[in-house]
């Protein structure tokens, strides 16, 4: 078995730097560097620990997003997943910033709470409450 510790840090590829930070600080990134290296990527934190790298070459500003929003299924990563403690407040502080819920909340089988949106390149996070808290 390989010994994996956590995830470092999940690359989405992206069309613009500034419109994707300003995002991503609303739900508490901080901004660490970029654009660096040859692709360019910049790099965001969230407190937590959990780091997106931002791929800044998307040539195209996408109308769709080709895992999730047409009807043949391509493989490939569908979304990011991010714990809270509190989705009810997490759904309040969305609205406040204006972001768009696209599903949810919505609570699966075993109590889990989940609250889907996307960012301005239509890639889909998933806030997810696990069951029993709250």
């Amino acid at each position: 078995m390989i010994r994996v510790r956590r995830i470092n840090h999940v690359g989405i590829r992206v069309s613009h730097l500034q419109t994707t930070r300003d995002f991503y600080e609303q739900l508490g990134f901080q901004f660490l560097a970029g654009p660096v290296g040859p692709e360019p990527v910049a790099i965001m934190e969230h407190p937590c620990g959990v780091n997106l790298n931002f791929i800044l070459n998307a040539t195209v500003q996408p109308e769709e997003n080709i895992l999730m929003d047409i009807d043949q299924k391509h493989p490939g990563y569908t979304h990011m997943a991010l714990e809270v403690d509190d989705i009810h407040e997490v759904q309040k502080q969305l609205q406040e910033f204006g972001v768009t819920i696209t599903e949810g909340p919505v609570t699966t089988n075993n109590g889990s709470i989940l609250l889907f949106i996307r960012d301005p390149d239509s890639n889909v996070i998933e806030f997810h409450q696990p069951a029993g808290k709250g």
